[in-house]
């Protein structure tokens, strides 16, 4: 068992580890809710949290938007054991075990409709290409008319454009400079050696191992733009484009055709 304080000091560290790499995190978690909000026009939005982690995203939405239900989604069982022990009595957040690189995963979700919205942060870039191909195409039956995709995480400029993607590494490489002038406290590396080190974790860091959720991580043509701008115009988003950026960060939205009249899932 962890305890919720526990729970809550890891989550303080991963927190603290994520925000030396991206110095504009809570930036884009703000516009990120805003872009929910706006997007739903409705004061109590169903949101899925793609690649949850431990739910800093989830836990500042409904911090924002306490009316919402969000369904936060990860294969990880460190991160959704701590998540779960960190918020085991915050209202409209659900944590749920499903493998997004495994086609069918929403089907377990038990949705009582559609939901508005489906977003992510540094999380999707994980993914294979052939596994992102097929997360947008299910996001694509699963969300209401209207619906949004809405994806923050650094990507790349391909090759067609190498200037542009040097410059937006620049950008983000001075950021952290400037934030972090002797460098990180604590890095990701460090992060999970530390969590694999604590006898309180010891049972899910080994189930983690046992289920092998690492994927291909940096090495995934899922960390460049092109390629999930092309996966989201063939499940059939109607407009795909950038709402917020500071170079090769940026927050991604796909927007699904038709207005939402219907938000009942079929039987």
């Amino acid at each position: 068992m962890i305890s919720q304080d526990t729970a809550r000091d890891w989550i303080e560290r991963w927190d603290a580890q994520q925000q030396s790499y991206l110095p504009d995190r809570e930036d884009r978690f703000t516009a990120l809710i805003d872009a929910v909000e706006a997007a739903a026009g409705r004061p109590d939005p169903l949101v899925l949290d793609l690649g949850c982690g431990p739910g800093s995203l989830a836990v500042r939405l409904l911090h924002r938007l306490p009316a919402a239900t969000v369904v936060a989604i990860d294969a990880d069982p460190l991160t959704l054991g701590l998540g779960r022990a960190a918020w085991p009595d915050l209202t409209g957040l659900r944590f749920a075990d499903a493998d997004l690189r495994t086609p069918g995963w929403s089907a377990g979700l038990r949705l009582d409709r559609r939901p508005d919205a489906a977003v992510s942060t540094t999380a999707l870039h994980w993914l294979p290409e052939r596994s992102l191909v097929a997360l947008y195409a299910e996001l694509a039956d699963v969300l209401r008319p209207g619906g949004v995709v809405l994806n923050g995480d650094h990507l790349r400029e391909d090759g067609s454009a190498p200037t542009l993607a040097r410059l937006g590494r620049t950008l983000i490489e001075r950021a952290e400079q400037r934030r972090f002038p002797d460098g990180q406290t604590e890095s990701w590396t460090d992060w999970w050696a530390a969590a694999a080190s604590d006898p309180v974790l010891a049972a899910l860091v080994a189930e983690r191992a046992a289920r092998q959720v690492e994927s291909e991580h940096h090495d995934s043509p899922a960390g460049l733009l092109s390629v999930h701008v092309a996966a989201l115009r063939a499940a059939g988003f109607a407009e795909v484009g950038t709402l917020w950026q500071r170079g090769e960060n940026r927050l991604l939205c796909g927007v699904l055709p038709g207005a939402p009249a219907a938000d009942v899932l079929p039987a």
